[in-house]
């Protein structure tokens, strides 16, 4: 068969004689023709059947919620033991066939079983009955250069495995991504190719073809991006490492730290200061605190949060890494912290207030106690402020290390967002103690309190006018000479991204007021109209509570994709950088379609989203564990009559097992509508009370 080359080749100067170039265009067609022949003795077709039709996942084009339908032809695999042994992309069994068979070159088709997985990399181990199988070399990964060529190959077309697979041509265009798991080229990658090899230019195999995301950790995560010049491939040389653990019938799992940042919002440039870590977590059975600032991981300097990602990416469940962090200007090294292959799910820790916002005065002030809340249990009231908290120890106290005077750790002043960040450290059922100036009698006293899970209902118990009237501080007369901010409904265009989007800022709106944010995903053929409709809705409340509603409009008229996540994270970026905002109160909202993108981009950018307020929405995928410093609440509404109201129903159980906050509401005599007037009022309770602790 010819082989078809799709990225023509420019590199030869214009002066150049045309038989010259003639015969240069020859040399490399024939050099990729050998290139390809080598490698496609290991290259097998895989054949599947049964299972679900549509494999659950992210949002799907044309307004529909679900995930990727199932593919109904054959997929690909490499060769990776002459003994039977073959690799592939997860996503070709993402829909859990109830039969697998293979076809390597030269054999007769064989019954495939599945032996391990690599869930950090998304490949699957098969094993077939069959010997003398062709086993390609590995091209060096240290030898994987930015600009060369590499082509990817597929056996989904072409039933004849005595023909050349699918080829399509293109360079490596970056290493080390997907924090650092994959290299990438601008060759097309597709289904068509998925679990085959990218191939040098000699016939080596560079790495084995997968859909990915640096956002997403499903099977079908990057899928969304096939034939746009994206593509990843995990090098053999990396599969080879683990190849014995597969064979073993393991499932290997990414190695965490159990650590977040502590500033949120941009990981990339965020500087590599923990902000909190989770319990029984790696970091924490190492002796890492919140505060810490990693210096060295393995011996290579962190400059940056995204560093630390980038560094611990590729390493797996049970791996050991060197850390080295600073502690109260002291550096000290930590050699043997052994990762985990999940961090536990603990329920959110649950004191019983609403704190008050925008509050110059050292500690925080009551402006709300939760009815039978540890609070309450104890006495707290309105207007009491709280000035320090701190853990009671279990057992006998710990030794503490004397320090030199200006070695002392300083405390930051208590204020809000501090007591909020301070609270991702505790767990229900810890007990803590309260400094507390009481609001009656100015005296200060020391409570003892244990606190609690969070309530499912939480919410229904927020008397709507405590937070409308008392929930931030009254400032100062606006300054005139500030600069003036548009305020009302109106329309943008992001001058970056071309992506047009509504905002509605309160006409009230007020610099030194921090601002909740409502990034409303709109219905499938949504957008302008919904924006109109949603000012309508929460105009007046936006007013009063201070929230700030923005709608992006989707590039594709029929809903959302995932491939939008980055921009939209850009555009949410931009609302942050342009208001004050709360960050406690940015909450991702839709219907149908939109909601279903909600739960999408809430777990894939939860550095910046603190709720999901969902209607007649799909959770597609999964939820991923919680992360340390970045809660994530739900609340979800049905109609009782609506056709996917089962499927939408499964989202709770899946979010509380995960320990997530998750009210549930199902409407009576309601299919696809948005919401009832009561569950509206309640949603709005809902969403000014998400800086609760």
């Amino acid at each position: 068969m010819k082989l078809r080359i799709l990225l023509a080749v420019a590199c030869f100067s214009w002066t150049m004689a045309p038989t010259s170039a003639q015969d240069a265009n020859e040399a490399d067609e024939a050099a990729m023709k050998a290139a390809v022949a080598v490698a496609a003795r290991s290259v097998v077709k895989i054949e599947t059947s049964g299972g679900r039709e549509v494999i659950p996942g992210q949002p799907g084009p044309g307004g529909r919620q679900g995930g990727v339908r199932k593919g109904t032809g054959p997929t690909t695999g490499l060769v990776v033991g002459e003994d039977g042994w073959i690799i592939s992309s997860s996503f070709n069994f993402a829909d859990k066939p109830s039969s697998i068979t293979v076809t390597a070159p030269g054999k007769d088709r064989k019954v495939a079983k599945i032996v391990g997985s690599d869930t950090t990399r998304m490949l699957t181990l098969l094993k077939i009955d069959a010997t003398g199988l062709v086993v390609p070399k590995a091209f060096p990964k240290s030898e994987t250069e930015v600009g060369r060529w590499s082509l990817a190959l597929g056996r989904a077309l072409d039933p004849d495995l005595a023909d050349s697979p699918s080829i399509s041509l293109g360079i490596i265009s970056a290493t080390g991504r997907i924090f650092g798991k994959c290299v990438q080229t601008d060759a097309k990658v597709s289904p068509v190719n998925y679990g085959g090899p990218l191939v040098a230019l000699d016939g080596r195999v560079i790495g084995v073809l997968v859909p990915a995301s640096p956002r997403g950790d499903s099977e079908t995560a990057g899928v969304e991006w096939y034939d746009s010049g994206i593509g990843f491939a995990v090098p053999l040389d990396d599969i080879f490492a683990v190849l014995p653990k597969l064979k073993n019938g393991d499932t290997l799992r990414r190695g965490l730290m159990g650590i977040s940042a502590k500033v949120q919002g941009d990981d990339y440039n965020a500087p590599p200061v923990i902000g909190a870590v989770s319990r029984d977590s790696a970091a924490e059975k190492a002796g890492i605190k919140a505060n810490d600032t990693v210096v060295e991981l393995d011996g290579k300097p962190i400059a940056n949060f995204s560093g630390i990602q980038h560094a611990l990416g590729p390493k797996y469940a049970g791996d050991i890494v060197a850390v080295k962090i600073s502690r109260d200007g002291k550096t000290m090294d930590i050699p043997n912290v052994v990762l985990t292959g999940a961090v536990t799910s603990f329920a959110p820790p649950f004191l019983g207030i609403l704190p008050l916002r925008d509050d110059p005065t050292p500690g925080v002030e009551i402006r709300y106690v939760y009815p039978k809340s540890p609070a309450d249990e104890i006495g707290l009231k309105v207007g009491d402020r709280i000035l320090k908290v701190a853990p009671i120890p279990v057992g006998p106290p710990m030794p503490m290390p004397k320090l030199p005077p200006g070695m002392v750790p300083k405390s930051p002043p208590m204020k809000r967002d501090v007591l909020i960040q301070l609270m991702t450290t505790f767990r229900a059922d810890d007990e803590v103690e309260l400094e507390v100036k009481r609001k009656a009698g100015d005296k200060t006293e020391k409570l003892k309190v244990k606190l609690i899970a969070l309530p499912e209902d939480v919410a229904a118990a927020v008397p709507l006018p405590s937070s409308a009237k008392e929930a931030a501080k009254p400032v100062e007369a606006k300054d005139e000479k500030a600069d003036k901010i548009e305020t009302g409904l109106r329309r943008r265009t992001n001058p970056t991204l071309g992506r047009e989007s509504w905002v509605f800022v309160p006409e009230n709106y007020d610099k030194a007021v921090a601002h909740g944010a409502i990034i409303w995903l709109h219905r499938a053929r949504g957008g302008a109209k919904d924006g109109e409709d949603l000012e309508k809705i929460f105009g007046t409340w936006c007013n009063e509570h201070h929230f700030i509603l923005v709608g992006p409009k989707s590039k594709n008229e029929d809903g959302w994709l995932p491939s939008e996540t980055e921009e939209l994270v850009q555009e949410l970026n931009t609302i942050l950088a342009a208001y004050t905002i709360d960050k406690t109160r940015v909450v991702a909202h839709g219907m149908g379609i939109g909601g279903q993108m909600s739960y999408y981009l809430a777990f894939n950018a939860r550095e910046l989203i603190r709720g999901v307020a969902v209607t007649g929405a799909v959770l597609g995928t999964a939820p991923k564990e919680p992360v340390p410093g970045q809660p994530i609440s739900f609340y979800i509404v049905c109609g009782e009559q609506d056709p996917l109201v089962k499927d939408i129903a499964e989202a709770k159980p899946k979010l509380v097992e995960k320990k997530y906050p998750t009210i549930y509401r199902q409407l009576k005599d309601f299919g696809k509508e948005y919401l009832m007037e009561s569950t509206l009022e309640e949603l709005k309770r809902w969403l000014d009370s998400l800086d609760r602790i």
